[in-house]
């Protein structure tokens, strides 16, 4: 009975008047694949075992998105590079760099808030296919499966903004207005 009072109570919230005045966001996954890929395993070149090797890993993210041709169609790419290194000497044990890519329909977003929606909320559903890809690779490599934590999307977006500002700043102060 507590089932129906919550759906009767969800028919009711989605017919009010009020919810007319705020688009509603309709965004879809078209396709997701990977761009690009390199997985180089610098250890096996050197021809040496890294079972008890201690690894370092650096992880650098960089996200791109753009237009496609459609309407409302969308291309958001999470460029990644991983760089393991041995702890104790800081040699190179592989070298991982990969673009996936989604395509996305979004419809209802304002274009004030595009950017941010591609750069944040695409991501983040493409997210977990990549990592498991990043896992696959770097363990038919021969190394442990690497598994990559949760990445922080707005904070990635905030700091690209605060860069691209000091950039700005930086700009404008070296060329003395007239």
């Amino acid at each position: 009975m507590a089932e129906n009072g919550a759906e009767n109570g969800a028919q009711a919230a989605t017919a009010t008047p009020g919810t007319e005045q705020q688009p509603k966001v309709n965004m879809r996954v078209l396709a997701q694949y990977v761009r690009d890929l390199s997985f180089e395993n610098v250890l096996a070149q050197k021809g040496t075992s890294g079972g008890e090797q201690q690894p370092n890993v650096s992880v650098q993210v960089s996200l791109d998105g753009r237009k496609r041709g459609g309407d409302n169609q969308y291309e958001v790419i999470i460029k990644l590079k991983v760089e393991s290194k041995t702890k104790d000497a800081g040699e190179p044990l592989f070298v991982l760099e990969m673009d996936y890519a989604g395509l996305f329909f979004i419809d209802g977003v304002p274009n004030e808030q595009m950017h941010p929606f591609l750069l944040i909320e695409c991501p983040r559903m493409i997210f977990p296919f990549m990592r498991r890809v990043v896992s696959d690779v770097t363990r038919d490599g021969g190394f442990p499966p690497l598994n990559l934590e949760n990445i922080d999307f707005m904070g990635l977006y905030r700091n690209e903004l605060q860069r691209r500002v000091e950039a700005q700043k930086a700009e404008s102060g070296e060329t003395p207005s007239a």
